[in-house]
């Protein structure tokens, strides 16, 4: 029988831009525009600027386009533009590994790519592999894994050494070896979310870094763990309490998991998109107002509760990860936009005066459909006594109720806001016709503008 990480590179060996169905190239060309989104807008940051700093200091040669600017190594700028990436909260999320690939896989593709003068078609093509591996491997161990660990961070490490190994045309042996790498500096624990700390950008940067250093290393015949996913003390059996090896091999080469991957509309926690969509739309068609509510329930699932429930947030970035607060949040505003989310909503007196009549508990038909469902119920109590009842399986932005390329497209104009128009318009249409694109410098942002 072969061993796990062998059926993954004999794979990746051979997914080919060629045998890419259309449906799959213009599908991932959007996962790299929603990419592009999330890193221009998390590029000007507190947490990105820190990084930045000590990727300058660090220095190295020139050979990857920075999202803040200017060159570095390969693997600096994996790790400045992963940070970067996952700071906004609307980054992509897919539901059953509960992955945000786009964050890991995607930048150290980028730098790799660059580096080695490689094409558009290089570049989609590898980004289909690592969201392919990290998917399957995120499968396999969600949720257990997911209560200490952010997946993202530990499972996207295969997915951003998938991506190098492909565009380093490595042989199997050496993806064997890139993988083992990989697994053994997957990390990236949850308990940062009790400060609302910084390490959360940390993850996905260090990730895709981890995955450059994973693909170089083996591209000089560095060798690792041969059966890191399923070994005795490999990554199963050391970060996960239950989980399926099947899920990395069924139907590997016959499917493709990108085409799974979800987009997110408010920028929030994902956890909390499914309460928002429902409150946000009865407030629009109803235009009732929070003095309206006497009371608000939300039923969800254990995971969207053990990583939300917070009912007195004291930051942006805490009310980010409040059910209580984006559930009032989404109801006064009717939306979630990156815009909405700041220091004078968090303490908006309507929203707040409506966050204490939230109450949030968990759902067992809900949880029992989770991961394959992110879905909630609400029962609002009107103050007339009306009681109304809202549910959904499928937050907006999932493949059951999916957002449209123009969405994604005026998502991306709205969040790179600080380039000026012509140069968003540019990136858009390169992003677009990737398959054309020969020098992938020029998907990234040339000019900027202050926004205040």
């Amino acid at each position: 029988m072969m061993k796990l990480s062998e059926s993954l590179a004999s794979y990746i060996r051979s997914v080919s831009y060629e045998q890419l169905p259309d449906d799959v190239v213009e599908f991932t060309k959007l996962c790299i525009l929603d990419y592009f989104s999330s890193a221009i807008a998390g590029s000007d940051t507190p947490p990105v600027a820190k990084v930045e700093e000590m990727v300058r200091e660090l220095g190295g040669h020139e050979q990857a386009t920075l999202i803040t600017g200017g060159k570095s190594s390969v693997t600096n700028a994996a790790l400045l533009n992963g940070a970067s990436s996952h700071i906004v909260e609307q980054d992509d999320i897919h539901k059953g590994s509960i992955i945000h690939a786009a964050t890991v896989v995607i930048p150290a593709a980028l730098a790799i790519a660059e580096r080695d003068d490689l094409s558009g078609k290089d570049l989609i093509t590898a980004v289909v592999a690592g969201y392919e591996v990290c998917f399957r491997i995120g499968e396999a161990v969600t949720p257990s894994h997911y209560y200490y660990w952010h997946n993202t961070a530990t499972c996207g490490t295969f997915g951003a050494a998938a991506a190098v190994a492909k565009l380093l045309d490595l042989s199997e042996e050496q993806i064997v070896h890139a993988l083992g790498s990989a697994g053994t500096q997957a990390a990236g624990l949850w308990e940062f979310i009790e400060d609302g700390a910084m390490s959360k950008q940390l993850h996905p940067g260090k990730a895709a870094m981890n995955g450059v250093i994973a693909g170089l290393l083996s591209q000089k015949d560095f060798t690792a763990a041969s059966r890191i996913l399923e070994g005795n003390r490999g990554f199963f059996e050391a970060m996960s309490d239950a989980y399926d090896v099947s899920k990395v091999t069924e139907g590997l080469g016959e499917t493709y998991k990108i085409m799974e991957n979800s987009f997110k509309v408010h920028a929030s926690c994902r956890h909390t998109h499914h309460a928002m969509d429902i409150v946000a739309e009865l407030s629009r068609e109803r235009g009732l107002d929070a003095e309206d509510i006497e009371s608000i329930e939300v039923g969800t699932y254990q995971v969207a509760i053990n990583i939300t429930d917070n009912d007195n947030p004291v930051t942006v970035y805490q009310g980010k990860f409040s059910l209580q607060y984006c559930t009032a949040h989404a109801f006064v505003m009717q939306e979630g936009s990156l815009n909405t989310f700041n220091e004078e909503n968090l303490w908006n007196e309507e929203i707040r005066g409506l966050m204490s009549k939230v109450r949030i508990y968990v759902d067992s038909a809900k949880d029992g459909a989770y991961p394959n469902q992110w879905g909630a119920l609400a029962k609002v109590i009107l103050k007339n006594g009306e009681h109304i009842e809202l549910d959904t399986d499928y937050p907006k932005g999932d493949p059951e109720q999916p957002v449209t390329k123009d969405e994604l497209v005026d998502k991306f104009m709205q969040l790179s806001r600080k380039v000026d128009q012509s140069e968003r318009e540019r990136i858009a249409q390169k992003i677009l016709s990737l398959e054309e694109v020969e020098d992938l410098e020029m998907l990234f942002p040339k000019n900027r503008v202050d926004i205040k």
